[in-house]
């Protein structure tokens, strides 16, 4: 698998769900440890890259 994503990317799963952000890639679980907020709780888990997609900073104006 290529890594496509860099550490502190925002992504956020295809089917939906929050914004995240890229800690790192790991090859044991052959996928992308990611962080976001469920309100003020930190919370993790490793999502496979074909599953993420970039989430775009909003146009300039």
């Amino acid at each position: 698998m290529i890594n496509t994503y860099e550490t502190g990317q925002m992504v956020t799963l295809i089917s939906g769900g929050p914004e995240m952000t890229v800690r790192e890639y790991s090859p044991i679980q052959r996928g992308y440890q990611c962080q976001w907020f469920a309100g003020k709780k930190l919370e993790q888990g490793y999502f496979p890259g074909d599953s993420l997609k970039l989430v775009l900073p909003p146009a300039k104006e």
